[in-house]
């Protein structure tokens, strides 16, 4: 991994809301961390404004594989989440059609997206079997871990 990467990583954990970016790249991990120090008010002084700081830290890569979570939000539903951040994708490619639509039914096998970080595409499963009833993101949005990408019942 380059510098040029390293840095289009920093770019994107500073403008988004994640607190942490974890890539994996020849062997290497790359732990991106934004760490925010607490904001004060005292009753004589104004707000304390205190920027957050962002450190790179490569260690080694490690063996084991993430899952993609899939929790239940009620009885009859359960949630496909995304196992990475990154960018999702409902189609192989802009021409072509959607991996799943509402009201297609999926099994554990089945691809229901891809998510792209740092030019990897990598294809998600849903993990569960049943009928797609909501796609919680659109195309092209940055997407966190653990994020609910699809409803399932």
């Amino acid at each position: 991994m380059n510098f040029k990467e390293i840095k289009e990583l920093i770019d994107i954990l500073d403008n988004s809301n994640l607190t942490e970016i974890s890539i994996e790249d020849k062997g290497t991990t790359i732990n991106l961390k934004k760490e925010k120090e607490i904001v004060t008010q005292q009753i004589s002084a104004p707000q304390q404004m205190v920027a957050p700081t962002v450190s790179a830290e490569p260690v080694q890569a490690s063996t084991t594989s993430v899952d993609a979570p899939v929790a239940e939000t009620d009885s009859a539903l359960k949630t496909i989440t995304a196992p990475m951040v990154g960018t999702f994708y409902k189609s192989p490619s802009p021409e072509e059609s959607a991996y799943v639509q509402v009201g297609d039914q999926v099994t554990a096998d089945t691809t229901v997206c891809i998510l792209e970080a740092m030019k990897l595409f990598n294809e998600i499963q849903a993990e569960v079997t049943g009928e797609i009833v909501e796609i919680l993101v659109e195309d092209g949005q940055m997407v966190e871990y653990g994020q609910a990408l699809f409803k399932v019942k």
